[in-house]
């Protein structure tokens, strides 16, 4: 893995809204697998808790909005810092086989986990095979 895919990738183009904060905003890396009942979501994004993270569907773009204060040191100054904190963006839009009434999230150690439930005429089905 190349030193460049671990580094944090800041959003060229925000989710569509005006910034009240001036700070770096990150597109949070994201993994996406899809079970039978539910396509689910894992968004890295260091800092956020469940009180920092706002998650709003519209139009069938579900937004993620992350964000993380400073860390500040009492009585210490920052001579040095590698990692640089900033809050988080990222949109997806939903296929029409989601069901947007069952989306579930939690997060846990900077992990977001969105779980999209599929539709029940979505949801993968064995067919019976008869014989002509």
């Amino acid at each position: 893995m190349k030193e460049q895919d671990l580094q944090k990738q800041t959003a060229s183009n925000p989710v569509e809204m005006e910034r009240t904060r001036n700070r770096k905003v990150y597109v949070p890396r994201v993994d996406i697998y899809e079970t039978k009942e539910s396509i689910v979501l894992l968004a890295d994004m260091p800092g956020v808790d469940e009180g920092s993270v706002d998650i709003v569907l519209e139009k069938n773009v579900l937004a993620i909005n992350g964000t993380v204060e400073p860390v500040s040191f009492p009585g210490h100054n920052l001579v040095y810092a590698e990692y640089d904190t900033g809050d988080y963006q990222r949109a997806f839009t939903l296929p029409e086989e989601i069901d947007q009434n069952r989306i579930e999230a939690t997060v846990k150690n900077g992990v977001l986990r969105v779980v999209l439930q599929k539709a029940e005429k979505s949801k993968a089905r064995k067919i019976a095979i008869k014989a002509a």
